[in-house]
């Protein structure tokens, strides 16, 4: 059984049974036959389902936000925004995937010659648990408006928010098996991408997940797309707006209770400014609210799972052992729940985990350096590549910084790095390759067929 445990009181809010592999094997039947039928659906039909899921979306907004909040712990306010972020990405691709796809005329000996992009058939979303609705619109919303299917196997503790996706697509009026859910462990994983009639996966997660589903679709020369870790850096320059820059630097740091791959992670501060931002940096820390998730006064709820939690904290832990000091927070609250509080470490260095890994979760890490360049070093100094901002007055300095020295996919300047539908999002290096929305996006599984006539 697959269980999904609330993460605040650590109650079990719904236990499913897993589908073995004759259900496997007959849903993805099922989404083929129905991929078939949809690819030759127009342009107009299918934006107007996709519209119809926008609207399904915002007129059930705390309905949707409930499930999440229950059951992956997020606050409920940041629910609501996830909900209302995923009826935009609905609405965009509805209204420009027909012009990203049209054919693209290319003059040559020929006397036509075009590119056409059609589908590529199904494809597998191996999904995580921190933005159980966003994660999976993002790949949904792109794949369905080119005429693909998608069969989603998501976190086992958001099952729930799995089945809801699966409803709002039905409820909008798409064929009833063209998004599918599979109730399934990891250990499924490999069939299903080796299954005949799926062409393509699309992961979310981790480095070690990452480099396996990669080596099983590599092995049957199916394409992925992977969007994995980061230990986002922001670099913080002595002409920064610092009250501004603290503000924005914790509200990355805190958004989702820490749990997002592009959030703020490791804090480089030039010299000169290094002392005063600390000290506003753990002020506004400080005084964010802790508690139950369904509290729109609080911030910050639960971590997703106890073991998560109690991962991070052996991060900090050994963080501190290696000579890192403790400015906030650091230490597992009493009672139920999988609650952390805001953490925040100063004289980060390389051989400690806070400096090396990603925190996945409300802990902040503070890294002095003496000027530009070091601080570009140093925030190149990692094997992710996700995002990075950077933080000055002058405009010109920040996006040749973050055009030209920062090493990631998405660098931001003066601002905290966030997706967007309308930009390319996706990484670099450990934090993976592909990329996800705005044009770019749609383009990742379709065939991109070359048409040649004389």
């Amino acid at each position: 059984m697959i269980k999904s445990i609330n993460p605040a009181n650590e109650e079990v809010i719904k236990s499913y049974r897993e589908m073995d592999g004759e259900e496997i094997s007959r849903i993805i039947s099922y989404t083929q036959s129905d991929q078939l039928n949809w690819m030759k659906t127009d342009f107009a039909g299918r934006a107007a389902k996709m519209r119809k899921a926008a609207a399904v979306l915002r007129d059930q907004k705390d309905k949707w936000a409930a499930i999440m909040t229950v059951e992956m712990g997020k606050p409920i306010m940041q629910s609501k925004s996830e909900v209302e972020k995923c009826a935009w990405v609905c609405d965009y691709y509805a209204d420009n995937a027909e012009k990203f796809l049209d054919d693209e005329i290319i003059e040559t000996d020929a006397s036509k010659s075009f590119v056409a992009f059609r589908p590529l058939g199904i494809v597998l979303a191996v999904m995580p648990w921190n933005f159980p609705f966003w994660q999976v619109f993002r790949f949904a919303a792109p794949n369905l408006m080119a005429g693909n299917a998608g069969v989603l196997k998501h976190s086992s503790n958001v099952t729930g928010c799995a089945l809801a996706i699966e409803e709002i697509f039905r409820e909008a009026g798409f064929p009833e098996n063209l998004f599918r859910t599979l109730i399934v462990s990891s250990k499924h994983i490999k069939e299903v991408i080796e299954n005949k009639s799926v062409s393509a996966v699309t992961l979310t997660g981790s480095v070690p997940a990452g480099k396996a589903v990669a080596s099983i679709a590599g092995s049957v020369l199916k394409k992925t797309v992977l969007e994995l870790g980061g230990s986002d850096p922001y670099l913080v320059l002595e002409d920064a707006d610092l009250e501004r820059t603290a503000d924005t630097c914790v509200t990355s740091r805190l958004i989702n209770g820490g749990q997002s791959c592009i959030a703020a992670k490791r804090f480089i501060v030039v010299e000169p400014v290094y002392k005063k931002f600390e000290e506003m940096f753990v002020e506004k820390m400080r005084s964010k609210k802790m508690g139950d998730p369904f509290d729109a006064s609080n911030d910050l709820g639960p971590q997703a799972r106890n073991d998560l939690r109690d991962e991070l904290h052996g991060q900090i832990v050994k963080s501190i052992a290696k000579g890192a000091g403790l400015l906030l927070g650091g230490k597992v609250p009493d009672g139920k729940g999988a609650y952390y509080p805001p953490t925040v470490l100063s004289n980060v260095a390389p051989g400690m985990p806070a400096y090396d890994e990603e925190l996945f979760g409300p802990a902040a890490s503070l890294i002095r350096v003496k000027d530009e360049q070091s601080g570009i070093k140093t925030a190149n100094d990692s094997s992710f590549g996700l995002g990075a901002a950077v933080f000055t007055a002058d405009i010109e300095r920040g996006e040749r910084i973050a055009k030209e020295e920062l090493h990631a996919g998405c660098c931001f300047v003066n601002e905290f790095v966030k997706s967007d539908p309308r930009l390319p999002f996706g990484g670099i290096k450990d934090s993976g390759y592909g990329r996800e929305l705005s044009a770019f996006g749609i383009k990742e599984f379709v065939n991109i067929k070359t048409v040649y006539c004389k």
